[in-house]
């Protein structure tokens, strides 16, 4: 990036480490799938600096890794979201929660699990914490509200256990870290490593945290990771896939589920949660991710998939840096001094069939546009100003399904005359003509005979 560019991101970086007294803080910048720029502030031990290869402790971002792994099984067909959790893990008594509450938070599975504070204890078999379980740990009725539980992600991790008949550190090894080359993600640490530690809030002193693992909650928070693997990971939430799963399926998982509104009376939202991945909004515009904290560690991940900016923060204590807000503010940094140039326009290979159906229809009296994209793809939007419009993907025999907007997942249809000329689309039981309330075409109600008049 541009040198000015480069040291507005090392100074917002140094002001977070200096002012809220952080053992050490790393921190990158993601575009196009790679880190455009990464700083560091701090030290290991005995004046070590951590790089880019520096393991620490990620917390819940586990989370995302573990909704990935269910989205897979969907994806195969071994499980669908809707299903009850007894389905695929009978013996609770809460196989009443689906698939898709759990990923979501919106199941009203308790926070926590039983017991000492799992994230500063010896963790317990899966068999153990299912026991401690009942059905008054489930404090809201599922699908009410947005409740985080870090316990519904160990109930999805022996769910991934389960289906695969693997454990799920293995699977995310096999399935995701390996085929992404994120060969720094680890349950435990492994080589250059940061220590978690505690700063006194009232003098410049340090207490180690200890690191234990979490046994049957290690998927709501156990990995530990580096700048490099995490920008990987931040780059696969914006789209780029690597392959392992589908760019339909990563959309999937971005988008809203449940919104927090953190006690706003007004019930505004500025938090958000998909399938697995954390939505915050700022500045208009909604970015994608997840945040993470364990005793000695606090981290995050953000990245906008419209303009494809991404940044990525990491630090060994155990409070103090607001370390979302960081990650919010490095992206609009970059995206304010250096906005990503947009990718020169070329012509796109288009069946010649498709072109009749481009142009002006009318919804009524309304006027709308149809557009052809590449793929074969449609968009169908308003001629101007605001109004439904949606994306739809070919089915093949004249049927595309919606992506997006009012449309997702309906069905529209080309009808055609005799001769194979198209007459008018049908789309959620409304139907588009040529010119507005064809009187030739199946309007529902019908038209006035007496036709248009002052």
């Amino acid at each position: 990036m541009l040198p000015t560019t480069e040291f507005a991101l090392l100074r917002r970086i140094a002001g977070e480490q200096a002012t809220n007294r952080v053992p050490s803080l790393v921190a990158a910048i993601v575009r196009d799938g790679e880190i455009a720029w990464w700083g560091a502030r701090g030290h290991l031990a005995d004046r070590v600096e951590p790089d880019a290869d520096t393991q620490y402790r990620i917390g819940s971002i586990t989370k995302p890794f573990i909704g990935m792994l269910v989205l897979r099984l969907r994806d195969e067909g071994a499980l669908e979201l809707n299903d009850r959790l007894e389905t695929h893990l009978p013996g609770t008594d809460f196989g009443h929660l689906t698939v898709a509450q759990l990923l979501s938070h919106t199941s009203g599975l308790t926070a926590e699990s039983p017991g000492d504070w799992w994230e500063r204890s010896s963790g317990t078999s899966w068999d153990e914490l299912a026991a401690r379980l009942d059905g008054n740990d489930v404090r809201h009725r599922p699908g009410a509200r947005f409740h985080y539980s870090n316990v519904g992600y160990g109930v999805l991790g022996e769910l991934v256990a389960r289906l695969r008949g693997t454990s799920w550190s293995e699977a995310l090894r096999t399935e995701l870290l390996e085929p992404l080359g994120m060969h720094r993600t680890t349950p435990a640490p492994e080589g250059k490593h940061a220590t978690g530690w505690a700063v006194h809030p009232f003098a410049d002193v340090l207490l180690p945290e200890p690191a234990h693992d979490a046994g049957a909650m290690a998927p709501a928070g156990q990995l530990w990771s580096t700048l490099t693997d995490q920008a990987r990971f931040t780059a696969l939430v914006g789209g780029h896939t690597g392959g392992v799963l589908s760019q339909d399926t990563i959309a999937e998982m971005r988008m809203p589920q449940a919104v927090d509104s953190g006690g706003d009376p007004n019930n505004a939202w500025a938090m958000g949660y998909g399938l697995g991945i954390q939505l915050a909004r700022n500045q208009g515009r909604v970015l994608a991710g997840h945040t993470g904290s364990m005793p000695g560690f606090l981290a995050s991940s953000m990245i906008d998939p419209v303009t494809g900016t991404g940044a990525v923060a990491m630090a060994n204590t155990t409070a103090g840096p607001a370390i979302l807000g960081l990650v919010l503010d490095l992206i609009s940094l970059a995206d304010e001094l250096e906005p990503a140039l947009p990718a020169p326009w070329q012509p796109a290979e288009t069946d010649p069939a498709l072109l009749p159906l481009t142009g002006l229809w009318h919804w009524g009296p309304a006027p709308f546009y149809l557009r052809v994209l590449p793929g074969g793809w449609l968009h169908l939007g308003p001629a101007s100003g605001p109004g439904r419009a949606s994306r739809f993907r070919p089915l093949g025999d004249d049927r595309w399904e919606g992506l997006d907007g009012y449309y997702a997942g309906e069905i529209l249809h080309v009808a055609r005359t005799t001769d194979g000329a198209p007459h008018h689309l049908a789309l959620a039981t409304f139907i588009f003509t040529r010119t507005p309330y064809d009187p030739e075409a199946p309007i529902p109600g019908g038209v006035d005979t007496g036709g248009w008049r002052a």
